[in-house]
């Protein structure tokens, strides 16, 4: 169930319900995964390693909805409950599906580091070419209020200019850890095609006399 944003920045908190993994290794954690559930392991602040096991419909769900940095209220079914995000988040390679999480504990008001994604708005000067040099920025925050994205404009970026790091407005109680000088996103001039033609003419093999 989701629960209200803890204001407009913030990632919306999500309650799962999970339960005490005591079936280990990995024909464990293939029988969990059978069973529609992920394998799962909680820790952090001096707390001795959790194995759980989570609803894995409703978690792939929270995460699609959330990111990486999704606020999770994990509700084990022994009584105990912990706030966490997730730190590592394995996938099956080839149906995409979630078969391990590593979920990292964190209190009210904490500061953490993580990665944020970036999200572009905005159009750049008529013919140029967007290079995306960076798709997320690693940043301190406090642990309850992550921001999904940050967003970075890119309205009106003229041909041969970038937009740095230094540029990027964040809001408050964000503290990004890149370098400032950092490029995020550069505007380049398209190729034209006669010299895209002329370039695989000079790469095509001479031909046999």
């Amino acid at each position: 169930m989701l629960l209200e944003k803890q204001g407009s920045i913030s990632v919306s908190e999500v309650r799962i319900s999970a339960e005490p993994r005591t079936d280990f290794g990995k024909g464990g954690a293939r029988r969990t995964r059978r069973a529609g559930k992920v394998p799962a392991v909680v820790y952090g602040h001096g707390e001795k390693p959790r194995h759980i096991s989570l609803p894995g419909l409703e978690f792939a769900a929270a995460i699609r909805k959330g990111g990486s940095n999704q606020l999770i209220s994990v509700e084990v079914t022994d009584g105990t409950r912990e706030l966490v995000i997730p730190k590592d988040i394995q996938r099956d390679p080839l149906r995409d599906e979630i078969v391990h999480a590593d979920l990292l504990i964190v209190r009210r008001g904490e500061t953490i580091t993580t990665d944020i994604p970036i999200s572009f708005t905005g159009e750049v000067e008529k013919g140029g070419l967007v290079v995306h040099e960076l798709t997320s920025l690693s940043v301190e925050a406090e642990a309850t209020h992550i921001p999904e994205s940050i967003e970075v404009d890119i309205e009106g970026l003229a041909i041969g200019s970038q937009r740095t790091v230094a540029e990027i407005t964040v809001p408050e109680g964000i503290v990004i850890l890149n370098d400032p000088a950092q490029t995020v996103a550069a505007v380049s001039e398209p190729r034209s095609e006669a010299a895209a033609s002329d370039d695989e003419t000079a790469e095509a093999p001479a031909a046999a006399e």
